[in-house]
């Protein structure tokens, strides 16, 4: 019985050894470069090509002791690195392209392929200038391709806008392997900058065209008792209304083009919605027969954000006037509910009305833009701009059944007293 037992714990010994041998080997086998090594103790010499699999064979030399030699001009296989990469450039906010020596792309990070409306994995393995769209002679990363020298700093002046600089990952024996590009996009930078400059000329040009029209407003106020019945009729009815009228128009217009001070004060979301801004467009509800209903989320009820109510509850204001003007024929009703999405206060404003066309749903907020015949297009390009001195973000969405508004806004509290 001895014996049995000690020739099977042998045998599971000789597994376990097998077992270990067999990872060793593995574990040579996946080793990504060449390796020699020399154990004359043993007698045997372990020789390995990069990609290749470890072969173990007989040595005989003059090796006193145990040597090993690796490939010190190996490189790991760049689609590998790439995809090791990969993940990270796409956080970076600019353009990086990886293209092989034949110009072909291996690598496009994610912000490359939004700005230029193409989908990643259908531009891998294509050439560069099926990415681009412009002749092989103005692509920077062929020009560096076929000289060998690096692109530093150079301005491009096409339709993308911005600043490209190349580099060459070379080979051991100093082939091309890669052409890497990094272009900073500027087309939102350069855009910004020419409506900043468009935004102070145009505010120059409203406060000279304000100023007249308050003198003028005044003599028609001072002339008003001086006149006759009818006239003075037209002076209160049609001439200082008009005036007064153009004059919000040039107040709204400022307001949207230059940032304003907001007052910084905590906010509790539940008097602001159900106190506050309840108290008024209830009243107008019942004088405009319209169905009104306010959701407050438990979380939200006892949260606060800092912010100028007045100025947001003008933003309300003008969605609810916009409601109006977009009811059907079946009762109005609006709901506005209040959540807490993360450290975010998000209202949504709803309605049931006729809904926005999708093909000018996307300019509701431009300046100016309107499809109604006495609107200044001013109402929303102004509630977004109050929206975003608060920090927050304004976003729309519609369909036949009506239109939402999300107003977002930082939570700073989710006990306030």
């Amino acid at each position: 019985m001895k014996e049995v037992q000690e020739t099977v714990q042998q045998l599971n010994n000789e597994q376990e050894l097998l077992k270990e041998l067999n990872f060793y080997k593995g574990l040579v086998d996946k080793l990504p470069f060449s390796l020699e090594y020399i154990d004359p103790e043993l007698q045997l010499q372990l020789k390995k090509e990069s990609m290749g699999k470890g072969v173990l064979s007989p040595y005989k030399g003059p090796v006193k002791k145990r040597e090993m030699n690796l490939d010190s001009h190996y490189m790991i296989p760049f689609e590998e690195i790439e995809s090791f990469l990969n993940p990270i450039l796409d956080l970076v906010p600019h353009h990086i392209v990886f293209i092989d020596k034949e110009g072909r792309i291996t690598l496009c990070n994610l912000q490359a392929a939004n700005d230029l409306n193409i989908e990643r994995n259908e531009i891998i393995g294509k050439h560069i200038r099926d990415l681009l769209k412009i002749p092989d002679a103005q692509i920077n990363m062929l020009e560096t391709l076929a000289t060998g020298n690096p692109i530093i700093n150079r301005e491009v002046l096409d339709k993308n806008y911005g600043i490209n600089n190349t580099r060459i990952i070379r080979n051991p024996d100093g082939s091309i392997e890669r052409v890497l590009g990094i272009f900073q996009f500027l087309n939102a930078i350069k855009e910004a900058e020419k409506q900043a400059i468009a935004g102070r000329i145009a505010a120059g040009i409203a406060h000279e065209v304000r100023n007249p029209l308050t003198t003028v407003r005044g003599y028609l106020q001072l002339l008003q008792n001086r006149v006759d019945v009818e006239t003075a009729s037209l002076f209160s009815n049609l001439l200082i209304p008009e005036i007064d009228r153009a004059n919000k128009i040039i107040s709204d217009f400022l307001r949207m083009a230059k940032p304003s001070q907001t007052t910084e004060e905590a906010v509790k979301i539940t008097e602001f919605v159900s106190d506050y801004l309840a108290n008024f467009l209830n009243s107008e509800a019942l004088f405009h027969n319209v169905e009104i209903i306010y959701h407050i989320e438990e979380v939200a009820e006892s949260s606060c954000f800092i912010g100028d109510k007045d100025e947001l509850f003008q933003v309300f204001i003008n969605l609810f006037r916009n409601s109006l003007q977009a009811k059907s024929e079946n009762t109005l009703k609006i709901t506005i509910k209040t959540e807490v999405v993360g450290n975010k206060v998000r209202f949504t404003f709803s309605d049931n009305g006729k809904g926005i066309s999708a093909s000018i749903l996307n300019h509701v907020f431009d300046p100016f833009f309107t499809t109604k015949d006495d609107g200044t297009g001013l109402g929303l390009s102004v509630s977004k701009k109050i929206v975003e001195n608060h920090k927050g973000t304004m976003n729309v969405s519609s369909s036949r059944e009506g239109t939402h508004f999300y107003i977002e806004l930082p939570v700073t509290c989710h006990e306030c007293k």
